[in-house]
């Protein structure tokens, strides 16, 4: 087991990458999604997770370039580190593959085009969230003891989306006013059958794994949007609809921890022992 450090676009300096080998880490996971923070430029600060008209503003931009990504790799590289894996994938190159809107199917050969350009790289991993809503509704406050400063809920994950928006994050601001309608679960269960099997034989050419992310916060809808992965069993329905050996899991133990069914250690003494873990995400839940 290798243990890497997980750093959003602005964190990927020298100077975390040197925090990343004093604290024992080989490994960097790099996040590499762009969004302006209410349309006021690119801040410095993680993904957009609350807000009833959500906090981020998705930036109009190319794939990522091979150049690019061998770029990222070898300063990565440079600090004596590994970039094994790359986390989660633009909206802006995808929301209408989430929305089954009418650019999906160009959308997906956008995705694989990534694929590709990461296998050709040479990083083996690409973590992503099969999501409508995002990580929504959380915020940061001195709730912990003694005030120190923590995550809450603002009450944002129950209010409907509206229109121009996917994960949390505005991809049209000039859309129509109104609100997103909701879909049944297996409607999105439907939409990500034919996501996976569309990038699965590009994945396993180029030597990539697919790791799915839970969904965070773990309920059962957000946003009055399904979620596919709030219970540790429904990973299982992803190896029933694709058993590739490159369709696998990103678990986030603090994810789990949350969920309300079933237990964290079985479910992670079952997936590494049918080999679909790619990597796993450790955080707190409390405290």
């Amino acid at each position: 087991m290798k243990l890497g450090l997980g750093l959003y676009r602005h964190m990927l300096t020298p100077e975390n990458f040197a925090f990343a080998r004093q604290c024992g880490a080989t490994a960097i996971v790099a996040h590499l999604v762009d969004y302006f923070h209410q349309g006021q430029g690119n801040p410095d600060q993680n993904q957009p997770t609350g807000g009833d008209q959500g906090w981020g503003l998705c930036e109009p931009r190319e794939l990522w370039s091979v150049e690019e990504l061998l770029a990222l790799k070898q300063q990565v590289e440079d600090a004596e580190l590994e970039l094994p894996a790359i986390e989660n994938i633009d909206p802006i190159f995808w929301y209408d593959v989430l929305l089954d809107g009418p650019r999906r199917d160009e959308q997906v050969e956008n995705v694989k085009i990534l694929v590709h350009r990461l296998g050709q790289v040479g990083i083996p991993i690409l973590g992503y969230n099969f999501s409508i809503a995002g990580v929504t509704g959380r915020i940061t406050g001195h709730f912990a003891r003694g005030g120190a400063l923590s995550v809450g809920m603002d009450g944002s994950y129950d209010v409907p989306m509206p229109l121009g928006m996917v994960w949390n994050m505005i991809y049209d601001p000039n859309a129509p006013a109104g609100t997103l309608p909701s879909v049944t679960p297996e409607q999105l269960w439907d939409r990500y059958a034919r996501f996976i099997n569309d990038l699965l034989p590009v994945a396993e050419e180029a030597g990539v794994t697919l790791a799915l992310h839970p969904d965070d916060p773990p309920l059962p809808t957000v946003r009055q949007q399904p979620r596919l992965v709030y219970q540790p069993d429904l990973y299982q329905r992803l190896v029933e609809i694709n058993p590739s050996p490159a369709n696998q899991f990103e678990l986030c133990l603090g994810t789990l921890a949350e969920m309300t069914e079933g237990d964290l250690y079985q479910a992670l003494d079952r997936y590494t022992r049918e080999h679909r873990v790619a990597y796993i995400h450790l955080r707190n839940i409390t405290g």
